[in-house]
């Protein structure tokens, strides 16, 4: 199998940063190097020393930060000289999609005319004012994309600017690889504290995972509810949790993998309420259906329900509903039999279409696909 050389750009990365896209990214290159793949992550970063790392999932290049705007970083020169080097060395470019800065830098780094897939992670939401600002570059890098790559055809069916694309686009899931079960020690620890029939939410605590609505549901739930994660909607959850005196609810903050490997374990079920499209698919629903658990989330049109099936793997119910989601965990935490026959599907699911072995052998498809037709100038 010849051996392929793929750039990854995208605004942040490890391990200036965490979330679900770091994460995808480190997961589609751990998936592909079996097959070949070299894979290197351009990112930009406040503190961006060492410049080159070489991590597992292969190298990361990394230039200096110099503004943020709504999220959207922005480098200087130097950014596009050093994006331009790695660029020259790639057979494959591969933009992880919307950060503007990028889709500035391709028309200056693509000299070779290599092949430019767009991972398409997800429609801006929030910045909606801004967005109009940003439709002609938008339209000149999906215009320009080889490929486009959704996470899910829920997604394409409900992304608007998605429907204009059909003839390049494709359908490749995010991935997840399997992992070695936590230590008796840590699980004994764990399960001291917390026992074993508590509902589990792991992940950045931010705007959109509808953290507002598990916390008014808490009062309805007869479980605990354990929060793992960091973010910049902590502080007013954890206020909101005092003064409402809610006992349920426990806030752990971010810890390391093992620990959290060791929830998954232990846990009844795992419920990701959130409520907005910037929820494009849902690590974490990955991660629970990978240790074969059930899976509560929210019908938003996005990735989290083609992870979670509703009544197949687990429960899908509308957004931004504390009575439903009380009602759904309620259903769970009463149900040993729903439960297991949930969980037992979660994991299959997982095996099928979201491991390493499917997503990078799609991905490398994708790629010999692209190149079969020699358009790009050695």
């Amino acid at each position: 199998m010849k051996k392929l050389r793929v750039l990854h750009i995208y605004r942040t990365y490890f391990p200036e940063t965490q979330g679900g896209g770091q994460e995808s990214i480190r997961q589609f290159c751990l998936a592909t190097q079996p097959l070949n793949v070299e894979n290197t992550v351009f990112a930009l970063a406040h503190n961006p020393e060492p410049a080159v790392m070489h991590l597992p999932e292969g190298k990361l290049v990394r230039a200096r930060s110099w503004l943020e705007i709504a999220s959207c970083d922005f480098g200087a020169w130097a950014a596009l000289q050093r994006c331009r080097e790695v660029a020259d060395q790639s057979d494959i470019i591969q933009i992880h999609y919307p950060w503007p800065f990028a889709d500035m830098l391709l028309p200056f780094i693509r000299r070779r005319n290599q092949p430019v897939v767009v991972t398409y992670v997800s429609d801006i939401v929030r910045q909606n004012s801004l967005s109009y600002l940003y439709t002609p570059l938008r339209r000149y890098l999906l215009g320009t994309a080889t490929r486009i790559v959704a996470s899910s055809p829920n997604y394409i069916q409900s992304s608007e600017i998605l429907r204009g694309y059909l003839d390049k686009l494709s359908c490749i899931p995010h991935c997840l690889a399997d992992t070695s079960p936590p230590t008796q020690d840590l699980s004994a620890h764990w399960e001291t504290l917390l026992g074993r029939n508590f509902f589990l939410f792991v992940g950045v605590l931010r705007y959109y995972k509808g953290l507002d609505f598990l916390i008014a549901a808490a009062s309805q739930v007869k479980a605990s509810i354990v929060i793992v994660g960091e973010g910049p909607e902590g502080k007013q959850l954890r206020e909101k949790v005092a003064r409402s005196e809610i006992a349920n609810v426990h806030f752990l903050g971010a810890l390391p993998d093992d620990d959290k490997i060791a929830l998954f374990s232990l846990c009844r079920a795992v419920v990701f309420p959130s409520h907005m499209r910037s929820e494009a698919f849902g690590i974490t629903l990955l991660e629970g259906a990978r240790a074969a658990k059930p899976l509560i989330c929210c019908e938003i049109g996005t990735g989290t329900t083609w992870v979670n099936r509703h009544n197949e793997t687990g429960l899908s119910i509308p957004p931004a509903n504390p009575a439903a989601l009380a009602q759904a965990m309620n259903l769970l935490a009463n149900d040993d039999d729903l439960c297991a026959r949930f969980g037992k599907c979660s994991r299959e699911r997982w095996q099928k279409h979201f491991s390493p072995a499917v997503v990078g052998t799609a991905y490398r498809q994708l790629y010999d696909e692209l190149l079969s037709n020699d358009r790009f100038e050695e």
